[in-house]
């Protein structure tokens, strides 16, 4: 099984972290309201920005292979949490674009919660955290 690896440090600003995964660097960071300066998107934007892109990927993938006529796909993500109660929820809207049928447009909805980002983060995950000198 390939594993993904991507690392994080801070980079020298109060709140923003370099990332990497051998190949792309990006930022991530807070907002100046939370003493960030905004650098980045932060935690949450990111794991959106994964479920988006995996959404989007998966579902062109699919169509290609079928050969079908999907011309755009546009996905609309929203974060709420209730640290309270701990409860967290995430609203995905799926935009097709393209000539498609009824039944091509199900199947495609269909295969929107196959993506392997939506399946890791609906299912049980497990995080082993080991601290190093």
């Amino acid at each position: 099984m390939a594993r993904d690896i991507v690392n994080a440090h801070l980079s020298g600003e109060p709140f923003r972290a370099l990332l990497t995964d051998g190949r792309h660097d990006w930022f991530g960071d807070v907002g100046r309201e939370s003493g960030g300066m905004d650098a980045g998107p932060d935690p949450h934007a990111q794991l959106l920005a994964a479920l988006g892109t995996c959404t989007t990927i998966t579902l062109k993938m699919y169509a290609t292979r079928k050969g079908w006529p999907l011309d755009d796909v546009r996905v609309r993500l929203a974060y709420a949490a209730d640290h309270k109660d701990g409860d967290a929820r995430i609203e995905r809207q799926v935009e097709l674009v393209g000539a498609l049928d009824a039944e091509q447009r199900a199947r495609l909805f269909e295969i929107a919660n196959a993506c392997p980002i939506h399946k890791l983060l609906t299912g049980e995950i497990a995080i082993s955290t080991t601290l190093t000198e």
